[in-house]
């Protein structure tokens, strides 16, 4: 395989923004995403934990493909987002830090210009439903009614307190700091709501809701779970069932993995109830690795966690079920991506993207209907710390801020512990992809996160005078 590297990377230089279409199904089949939030690589049964039981998640892999090199596009919340529910790179268009909460500012968020999944699916006929966490821009014209769905039950922001005591803010003109926004109550359908269930059984219970009430006419849920990110808050239900975990951080992380567990199978058993499990596509991802100081998760052998463009920031636990047309308990070892999600809902819908997209329909790699790998290549940016990254067939590239260039070879070594040697042939050939890569994208469009402080003194009136709602 390596002996091809040179001619590999020449191949990609033309076909950097090639994506594949499958042929059109005469029924469209329903899409659900179910993304957890910084959920560790070996955190799931399927990935080897042993300390935490996911029977549920396991049902998806049991029932279809896990992809044991599945990635997304940034090690963090909001470009990771971004990039799947466009299917495009997130540089693309300028998401290349995590946005603040700011209402006020239309340019915090994924641009009009750009095409959601919701806004491609919604026109095909599909009803559309977001639940859980959005992050996508907290603008009136970055919400989640205003960019094709129909429905929207959660919070517009990065995080969420869990408890419903502790959401004592009435709405968004009563925020008043970043992450004061945490504890706005619930919203649904553009109202405020008075929810009195733990954050990830109310979740579930509306996405189940959702799934019975649309059974009939294909839907497109976006199950967003925040959990198991920060704040780490579990009830007595779910911590009882880890009292022989004796690390408190570590417990109360596999109580929040298991009530997101048990929501997911509520959702899998209304599927089965409704008689259309056969025709709904369900995947089931993390948003990015997990940052496992933070919150007590687990990435295994992967090199460190959540912000590293090293494997354990990037590469996720990752399954798709669509039982009767994808092989039921395959395991599939080629890369694949979060922008794949896309291109597939696409395909099998029948509708057609107004942008260029960057990922590829899975299915004909899945059912032996095309042969070869789905992607040659995979990129990655961070460009406040002027980090590079990029998968070629097994062999990776980094190359950290002021530090030489790094090749691992990820087939024998995906702990990125052994260096790999290239020739100065190949360096270059490495360069120069990732270049012209690099040549189609955008600086950020927006302050982030991390310069906080920065966009506030720019933005001295952000809380003031903010909308009711």
């Amino acid at each position: 395989m390596k002996t091809s590297l040179s001619v590999s990377l020449c191949c990609i230089l033309l076909s950097l923004l090639g994506c594949t279409q499958a042929p059109v199904t005469t029924e469209p089949p329903n899409v659900i995403i179910i993304l957890a939030d910084d959920l560790g690589y070996a955190d799931v049964g399927f990935n080897g934990c042993q300390d935490i039981p996911t029977p549920n998640i396991d049902r998806i892999a049991q029932n279809g493909v896990t992809f044991t090199n599945g990635y997304v596009t940034y090690p963090v919340c909001g470009p990771s987002r971004a990039g799947l529910i466009t299917g495009r790179y997130q540089d693309r268009f300028g998401f290349g830090r995590n946005p603040l909460f700011a209402p006020k500012d239309s340019t915090q968020g994924v641009p009009t210009s750009e095409q959601m999944l919701s806004e491609l699916l919604q026109p095909a006929g599909y009803t559309t439903m977001a639940i859980g966490k959005w992050h996508l821009g907290a603008h009136e014209s970055l919400r989640p009614q205003n960019r094709g769905f129909d429905h929207f039950f959660g919070f517009l922001t990065g995080g969420h307190r869990y408890f419903p005591e502790e959401w004592t803010l009435q709405d968004i003109s009563e925020v008043d700091a970043q992450f004061a926004a945490y504890r706005t109550k619930l919203l649904h359908d553009g109202q405020r709501v008075d929810e009195t269930q733990y954050l990830t059984d109310a979740l579930s219970r509306e996405a189940v809701s959702f799934v019975e009430a649309s059974r009939e006419d294909p839907f497109f849920l976006y199950l967003a779970y925040n959990a198991p990110h920060t704040p780490m808050q579990a009830t007595d239900e779910y911590l009882d069932r880890f009292a022989h975990i004796k690390n408190k951080k570590r417990r109360t992380y596999a109580a929040m993995v298991s009530a997101m567990d048990d929501g997911i199978g509520l959702v899998l058993d209304q599927l089965e109830t409704s008689g259309i499990e056969e025709n709904t596509l369900v995947f089931f991802l993390s948003d990015n690795g997990g940052p496992e100081a933070n919150n007590g998760s687990d990435n295994g052998p992967l090199r460190e966690g959540k912000g590293s463009l090293y494997e354990g920031g990037i590469r996720v636990p990752f399954a798709v079920q669509w039982p009767g047309t994808i092989p039921a308990g395959m395991t599939y070892d080629p890369a694949v991506s979060s922008l794949d999600i896309f291109a597939m809902a696409a395909a099998v819908s029948g509708a057609q993207p107004q942008n260029e997209l960057d990922g590829v329909n899975l299915i004909p790699f899945l059912d032996g209907s095309q042969e070869g790998e789905p992607h040659q290549d995979l990129f990655w940016r961070k460009f406040d710390q002027g980090i590079q990254a990029m998968r070629l067939e097994d062999l990776k590239y980094m190359h950290p801020q002021g530090e030489n260039e790094e090749y691992y070879d990820l087939g024998a070594s995906p702990s990125e512990e052994q260096p790999y040697s290239v020739s100065p042939d190949q360096q270059d050939a490495f360069r120069q992809t990732y270049a012209q890569w690099e040549a189609q994208l955008f600086p950020p469009a927006f302050l982030g996160l991390m310069q906080n402080q920065q966009y506030n003194e720019a933005h001295p009136d952000r809380f003031r005078d903010v909308e009711k709602y």
